[in-house]
């Protein structure tokens, strides 16, 4: 008897099958490790595709994927994790991902390692949940953690007065709650690699929505326990990992994150950007880069003082750092020039 040709033949009259299933087609004539052993080895030869494991397991023809299911979940005990572990584990159970686009699959390593990294290094949560599916030509990942919060955590760490400081700052990169064990970079970069990025945390919410290109910050009827990051990417998307890195370099032969863009309309709620304080809270951290784009867009008007800290305090103060105001309308790019820019 051919086994292999026997479980090639099941798979074709079958879109899904499990261990069981060719064991009983088999009529038991061979041990289940038998069966699992060829089992791996075509899948490895890629005849056939795993989804899950052990006694969980499916198996299909590659044609017949869309079978094995668009989604896959674990809730894991935050004890020794491994973020590249979990990873491989989920994606085993996830078989559509193998079918992404290359420069898709990248991303989505990239940017859900860098999640799970933080949730398993600075939740405190007991518990991890993960999930990741495919829906509507979206690939979509999910982190859930029960700890202390991201915005609170980074409040407590910088010492800022709210959930919404916490947000501008996490926008800027190179915000960490470890500075000795962290860059900072792995929000900052996850949430332009996105078409969506969502981050909850006890009732505050920050949304990047890149296919509309803008940021907001919201206050949640409903409460988040921890923290939940909702990542979304285009299937389709043309995107790729060293683009984004690029972007943020102002030498693309140094490989260093030494540029950041700020929306300046972030750091005001309700008026104008008037005050040297709202200034000096647009700086915060800012010395750490080489080039600064402010982005004035929808930024109505700016005052004096507002102006005089950015573009001659600042710059004394650091002249080492360049500053680059964008999309500024009359009244504003008047104030900047008037101090000095």
């Amino acid at each position: 008897m051919d086994i292999r040709e026997e479980i090639l033949k099941l798979a074709r009259n079958k879109k899904k099958f499990k261990t069981a299933d060719v064991l009983a087609e088999l009529k038991n004539e061979i041990t289940r490790q038998y069966v699992s052993r060829v089992l791996a080895e075509l899948v490895v030869e890629k005849k056939l595709v795993k989804s899950g494991s052990t006694n969980k397991s499916f198996y299909s023809l590659p044609a017949n994927i869309a079978a094995l299911g668009d989604t896959a979940k674990k809730r894991l005990l935050n004890h020794g994790l491994k973020e590249h572990i979990v990873l491989e584990q989920i994606k085993a159970q996830a078989p559509f991902v193998l079918r992404l686009r290359d420069n898709v699959r990248s991303i989505f390593d990239y940017s859900f390692s860098e999640m799970l990294n933080n949730a398993i290094e600075h939740s405190e949560s007991e518990s991890i949940e993960v999930k990741i599916s495919k829906k509507n030509h979206f690939l979509q990942f999910v982190v859930r953690d029960y700890g202390i919060g991201v915005f609170r955590n980074v409040m407590k760490s910088r010492s800022l007065s709210s959930e919404f400081e916490a947000m501008q700052d996490l926008l800027k990169g190179k915000t960490t709650t470890a500075p000795k064990a962290h860059s900072g970079e792995g929000i900052f970069f996850t949430s332009k690699a996105a078409d969506k990025f969502i981050l909850e945390s006890f009732g505050f919410r920050m949304i990047v929505d890149n296919l509309v290109k803008d940021v907001f910050f919201e206050k949640q009827k409903r409460s988040t326990l921890g923290t939940r990051v909702i990542f979304d990417i285009s299937l389709n998307s043309k995107k790729h990992t060293a683009d984004i890195f690029n972007e943020y370099q102002v030498r693309r032969d140094d490989f260093a994150f030494n540029k950041t863009e700020i929306q300046v309309k972030l750091y005001t709620i309700g008026t104008i950007h008037v005050s040297r304080s709202q200034a000096r809270r647009i700086l915060s951290g800012l010395e750490k880069f080489e080039m600064v784009v402010l982005d004035f867009d929808k930024v109505p008007m700016v005052g004096q003082a507002f102006a005089d800290e950015i573009f001659r305090v600042f710059k004394n103060k650091h002249p080492e750092v360049k500053i680059v105001p964008v999309n500024m309308n009359e009244p504003v790019e008047f104030m900047v020039k008037r101090a000095g820019h």
